[in-house]
């Protein structure tokens, strides 16, 4: 799977892009720089399949270029920067990415986040044989084509990310049924729950909301069941 995939990086530190570089090209990756995120946003296109930023660049910071690079594609997108506040991954989550990870990273750490994203991303495409069924979910005015991933909202097309897919895929097979923060974490990213996770889920449920419910605020499809959790009815 490696052999063909293209990660971009972009950071304004020269040492840190030249240090991912090597070690993701150890691991096969085709390596792209971006000395910015202006740079960043004008490198993306349909061939980068993951996009490394980090926060503090200039021209663009790494929140605008994550929204903006979100306009043009729904591959992975990973925070890679010193910034540790909860307060920066809810912006970070929040501009679309699909992780983060805090400076100074471990090497393992890095290789196995860039991994889980790549293998998330592909099956949600559909790039990877799945056993998914291919019946189709109708739930008030939602509809999943689980066969060929697309979702409908009042038969209107919706693109999500992968994170947002599955955690709608998730919930909408198992309607009724109230799934936790550590339920959602630990069964769509795939890895072990802490506490700060909690936060990662609910900005990804509230970028949920504004793409599926008529009031976000007031919310029909995804529910929250206090002290518990969120459910589909």
């Amino acid at each position: 799977m490696n052999d063909s995939k293209t990660i971009l990086i972009a950071d304004d530190n020269s040492e840190i892009r030249e240090i991912v570089r090597v070690l993701l090209e150890s691991e096969n990756y085709e390596v792209l720089e971006a000395v910015d995120g202006e740079d960043a946003v004008n490198q993306v296109d349909e061939h980068i399949d993951l996009i490394i930023l980090d926060i503090m660049m200039p021209k663009k910071s790494g929140f605008k270029a994550c929204i903006e690079i979100r306009q043009k594609t729904s591959a992975p997108i990973l925070f890679l920067t010193a910034k540790t506040q909860d307060s920066d991954k809810y912006m970070a989550f929040s501009a679309g990415s699909d992780d983060y990870l805090s400076k100074p990273f471990s090497y393992t750490e890095l290789v196995y986040r860039v991994k889980a994203l790549l293998r998330r991303y592909y099956v949600y495409q559909g790039k990877e044989k799945t056993e998914e069924p291919a019946e189709r979910i109708h739930i008030q005015d939602l509809t999943i084509n689980p066969e060929s991933r697309e979702v409908f909202i009042r038969e209107q097309e919706i693109q999500l990310t992968e994170i947002e897919y599955q955690l709608l895929l998730l919930m909408a097979r198992n309607r009724r049924k109230i799934f936790s923060a550590q339920n959602l974490y630990e069964s769509v990213w795939e890895e072990p729950y802490f506490y700060s996770c909690t936060n990662t889920v609910m900005v990804h449920i509230r970028n949920l909301r504004k793409k599926t419910e008529a009031d976000p605020q007031t919310p029909k499809l995804i529910q929250t069941v206090w002290g518990k959790g969120y459910r589909i009815e």
